[in-house]
């Protein structure tokens, strides 16, 4: 669609067209069973090698071998934490942080009730971890330590690969939902001390039911989907040729993306969206931590206004965009991202989350500078919030 501006590209991405190429031909003319004996399937199985390989080269890890295909990243993620407590049952206690996404989040709180003791570690206005509070409850009852990357809505990025080495010295396995961190950040995480890194194809540029599972060699581990002897034993089932080859490609992109310093403008773009719009738009704040975040990624709070509001108008334009809100059994609630970062109501209800891609053009940013401050001031005109934060003011 030509008159759509995509700046939602933390919740997914545009299949780059070299990756519809790749993969198009083994929904047709290569349909070998990558198992088989046959030179058929064995050509298949030698494409899988080399998704597998570029994987491997995106995110620094010592060999293919230690990469693992899966669904998704929700799939990626709870194989892993079941796997540390699968192989540690003694080991009563797991920690993450209060601003993980759900695919941990919600996993961590069923833990709970099942007689596991669960730290969540808080973060500061700025999204930033409390460090003492974490190495205050890392102890030698900790099964695992899972914390992700990146933030999906605010795009602060963890200390992973420090945090991760002291873990590791401490016997504690430790993972990563690394996520929204994939394709946009230098990875190496053979000199880390990660165990176990998530990822899903479709947040750089591959298509959507494709991800994969880092597992560092040596790490104790036990599959959760049981079956045939497929990625050595660590994922039964038939692998999704296609898609692991369109994997295989956009990691490829990512990789050169990454090495030609691409992303630098993306921040560029992001960087004059955001302070344009900051300068138009009175009392409206970035959420999170701005000298430590992905380069892609804009959290503003646009106070006393509906996030929903806002959206629903630049869907008008054409405009594409998330909330730092979420509607909840009925109820409107902000995310649990801006209220463990204690980000005010009268902000968290009016966060919009801008996230860029290598796609995303002057042109298209220029679009939304013109646009978005004359909704705001519209919906401002309409909200009673507003107005009696002008009188009080």
């Amino acid at each position: 669609m030509d008159n759509v501006i995509y700046l939602d590209n933390n919740a997914t991405t545009k299949v780059a067209p070299e990756v519809v190429e790749a993969m198009l031909p083994y929904l047709s003319d290569y349909y070998g069973n990558p198992s088989s004996m046959h030179s058929f399937g064995g050509d298949v199985a030698a494409k899988i090698k080399q998704a597998r390989e570029n994987i491997a080269d995106l995110i620094g890890a010592e060999s293919p071998d230690e990469i693992v295909f899966t669904s998704c990243g929700t799939e990626s993620d709870g194989t892993a934490i079941r796997a540390a407590i699968d192989s540690n049952p003694l080991k009563r206690h797991i920690i993450t942080s209060r601003v993980e996404h759900p695919a941990i989040k919600n996993l961590y709180e069923t833990l709970s009730k099942k007689d596991y003791r669960v730290t969540f570690v808080p973060v500061d206005g700025e999204g930033r971890l409390d460090m003492d509070y974490f190495y205050q409850n890392l102890s030698e009852e900790t099964a695992i330590v899972s914390l992700m990357w990146a933030n999906n809505e605010t795009g602060v990025i963890f200390p992973v690969e420090e945090i991760s080495r002291e873990v590791k010295s401490r016997g504690v396995v430790f993972h990563t939902d690394a996520v929204q961190a994939v394709g946009k950040l230098p990875m190496d995480v053979k000199n880390s001390g990660i165990d176990m890194l998530s990822l899903s194809g479709h947040k750089f540029h591959g298509p959507k039911g494709i991800g994969a599972l880092y597992i560092r060699k040596g790490t104790k581990f036990s599959p959760f989907m049981i079956g045939g002897h497929q990625e050595h034993g660590r994922r039964g089932g038939t692998e999704n040729v296609a898609s692991i080859i369109a994997l295989g490609k956009a990691a490829e992109l990512a990789k050169a993306h990454l090495d030609s310093n691409g992303y630098e403008s993306v921040g560029r773009l992001r960087d004059t969206l955001e302070k344009t719009l900051l300068e138009q738009i009175p009392q409206s704040i970035v959420n999170g931590d701005t000298e430590n975040r992905l380069l892609n990624t804009s959290s503003i709070a646009f106070e006393y206004v509906e996030g929903e509001a806002i959206l629903l108008m630049m869907n008008e334009f054409g405009i594409c965009a998330s909330s730092g809100s979420a509607c909840t059994s009925g109820s409107l609630e902000p995310s649990h991202v801006l209220r463990a970062m204690g980000v005010p109501y009268t902000a968290a209800h009016g966060s919009i989350r801008f996230s860029l891609s290598r796609y995303t053009t002057r042109e298209e940013i220029d679009v939304v500078i013109d646009k978005l401050p004359p909704i705001i001031e519209r919906l401002r005109g309409m909200s009673p919030f507003w107005k009696e934060a002008m009188v009080g003011g």
